[in-house]
Order: C-alpha cells, then sequence, then structure tokens
C-alpha cells in the first residue's frame, strides 16, 4: 500500500512523503538517511523539548493565549509551577527555537515554534493513529 504524506498550501501540494518504505528508491531513502544523522542535533532538540509534560503544557497556554505573549509570572500561576521549573522549561524552548523573549519576563511562541509544535503534536498523533487503523484493517 502506497502510503503518502502531503503538505498542501491552498490547495498545491508543497511536498509529498512516501511514508512506505517500498515506496522509496535505495538511493533516495539512503541520502534521506544520512541527512537525518547529519541534523541529527536539531531534530534532538526539538524532540527533546516535546518530550516533557511541562512543556507541553506551557506551550498549550502560548498557543491558546489571544495576545501571543505571556508574562513569566503567568506561568508560574496558571500552570501551578515554581519559578526554577518555568525558567528552566522556558529556557529549552527558546533554545529550540519555540519561543522568542519579547520584554522582560514575556515570552511570545515563534512561527516556528507554533508550526513545529502543531506538526509534531497533534498532527504526529493524527499521523500515527491513521497508521494504526489501517494495520488493523
Amino acid at each position: 500500500m502506497g502510503l503518502k504524506l502531503q503538505l498542501v498550501r491552498d490547495g498545491h501540494v508543497i511536498f509529498e512523503v512516501p511514508i512506505s518504505i517500498t515506496e522509496w528508491s535505495k538511493e533516495n531513502l539512503e541520502n534521506e538517511m544520512r541527512s537525518i544523522e547529519e541534523e541529527f542535533q536539531r531534530f534532538s532538540k526539538i524532540f527533546d523539548a516535546l518530550s516533557n509534560e511541562t512543556r507541553i503544557r506551557i506551550m498549550r497556554r502560548f498557543l491558546m493565549e489571544e495576545d501571543a505573549s505571556v508574562r513569566f509570572a503567568d506561568l508560574m500561576q496558571d500552570l501551578d509551577l515554581n519559578p526554577k521549573i518555568v525558567w528552566e522549561n522556558l529556557g529549552k524552548l527558546s533554545r529550540c527555537g519555540f519561543l522568542v523573549k519579547t520584554g522582560r519576563g514575556r515570552y511570545r511562541c515563534s512561527e516556528f515554534g507554533q508550526r513545529a509544535f502543531m506538526l509534531m503534536g497533534l498532527a504526529l498523533r493524527r499521523l500515527l493513529e491513521s497508521i494504526e487503523e489501517i494495520e488493523e484493517i
């Protein structure tokens, strides 16, 4: 079965990726695997940032905020976290590019952070559910 993942903008396919190994030529698959190895540090930072429940809660708080910026003190209060935990997790999310400090004690979610979180969090979850359903059929 030839499964593909497509990214579409305004009805136009920007790119598509086969997610069945049989759909890849050996050369293309080797090139993709080599690229993953070369970009390991970048992927590692993103996966690490999203592998923690507190950081997921922080990102959710940013994405649900209407004015797009959140004060450090509000994160502590709203998520019932101590300052050290908030500081460490904001730092990790900032280092991987998900958050940007906008002023004294204020942060906002970057465009990259919004898209990466949506892709890695929501889209990946739904994609995995779909693959599991297909395997059950």
